[in-house]
């Protein structure tokens, strides 16, 4: 059977990575070498450099290919790190069409460090498939779509933007808050995936990582030179955490959307909360493209409070939803957007509402994160 005839959660477990052939170990083994000996000059066993290259990078690579329905994958130190590499195949003069609730890093990469190189953004609802096609110009090079977004969780139609793209214009997908488990963008015509693989992927908080997979062998060649003149690689022991994490991505997304759609209907009849975000939810306005484009809702739920202080409060006084940055992991985290991973985005025409809260819904017992979240808005 080839890779294309196998399920997403056994991929996940055995895709580009093969038994040691020296030892016969199960595990991808740590090349943890930064140098590799040749026997003459540029005769080498397929390996130089780590980083040009690196056996359990490469397996990591093959592995993220695999899940996200493509042929090539490339690994990175973080994800701005793999975006930051797709921006580099553009140069001055270019236009970038983006989604105007993305990640905070993302919108600091864009508007405070790529806009001076003489790039230009327009940041646009990807939910309004009017406008985003209204927003194409002629040195349009790049649409960059976040689906889920964070923090709001809105939705982009994936191959009604990728099929309204011009030719020339390279669609790009932040796949991190739903994962590969959960929905495939370059099955439905998008040009590359992205992942921040220190969230669902890696899935245990003790790894930071970027990854991209495509389809197309000249992206992937342009992308690879990139990789390696730029220089920004995971070392082989991040690469380690993030293919141990995968092995167990389906069965953890299972839970986590469990959970968070428990969570979600709770909150959303909670006297002190004003609103709910959440794609499962049939309140959420794209709820019915949820169903047609994603296979489970995900483990991220975003809300508004009554004010920023009680925002705040609630954050500071739960017990099992730690208050740290990050998402994705097996363990519950609780955030305050504005004042923390987005806190770039304050006194722009995309900030966050400073009432908001973040949830990274784990996999804990479901009714002991529920009573957390209870004591945590009570009123006393």
């Amino acid at each position: 059977m080839s890779e294309q005839d196998y399920h997403i959660d056994t991929l996940a477990i055995h895709a580009g990575q093969e038994p040691d052939p020296a030892t016969g170990a199960i595990m991808t083994p740590i090349f943890q070498s930064s140098t590799f000996v040749q026997e003459a000059p540029n005769q080498h066993k397929g390996y130089e450099y780590s980083r040009s290259g690196n056996p359990t990078r490469a397996a990591l690579e093959a592995n993220v290919a695999a899940i996200e329905g493509g042929q090539y994958g490339l690994a990175f130190s973080s994800g701005l790190a793999a975006i930051d590499t797709i921006v580099r195949l553009l140069k001055p003069g270019d236009h970038v069409i983006v989604g105007n609730d993305v990640y905070g890093g993302t919108f600091r990469l864009f508007d405070k460090i790529y806009q001076r190189y003489g790039l230009e953004f327009s940041w646009i609802d990807q939910s309004d498939l009017e406008a985003v096609k209204a927003a194409f110009k002629p040195n349009t090079r790049l649409l960059w779509l976040e689906t889920p977004t964070n923090p709001l969780l809105a939705l982009g139609d994936i191959a009604a933007l990728a099929e309204s793209a011009p030719q020339d214009v390279l669609v790009g997908v932040d796949n991190t808050f739903a994962s590969p488990y959960i929905q495939q963008p370059l099955t439905m015509g998008a040009d590359i995936v992205m992942h921040s693989s220190t969230k669902y992927l890696n899935g245990h908080s003790d790894a930071v990582g970027g990854l991209l997979a495509m389809k197309d062998e000249s992206l992937y060649t342009e992308l690879k030179f990139l990789q390696n003149a730029a220089g920004a690689v995971p070392g082989p022991m991040d690469c380690f955490l993030v293919m141990r994490g995968i092995k167990t991505l389906g069965v953890r997304m299972e839970r986590h959307s469990e959970n968070a759609m428990k969570i979600a209907q709770m909150l959303e009849d909670h006297p002190e909360i004003v609103k709910v975000y959440y794609p499962g939810l049939e309140s959420h306005p794209q709820h019915e493209l949820a169903k047609r484009q994603m296979k489970l809702f995900g483990g991220m739920v975003s809300i508004i409070l009554k004010s920023e202080a009680i925002a705040k409060t609630m954050v500071t006084r739960t017990k099992l939803f730690a208050l740290a940055e990050s998402l994705g992991g097996v363990e519950s985290l609780i955030e305050h957007p504005y004042s923390m991973t987005h806190a770039s985005t304050a006194d722009t025409d995309i900030a966050v509402d400073p009432a908001l809260v973040r949830l990274s819904v784990g996999i804990e017992n479901v009714d002991d994160l529920i009573n957390d979240l209870r004591q945590a808005l009570h009123n006393d």
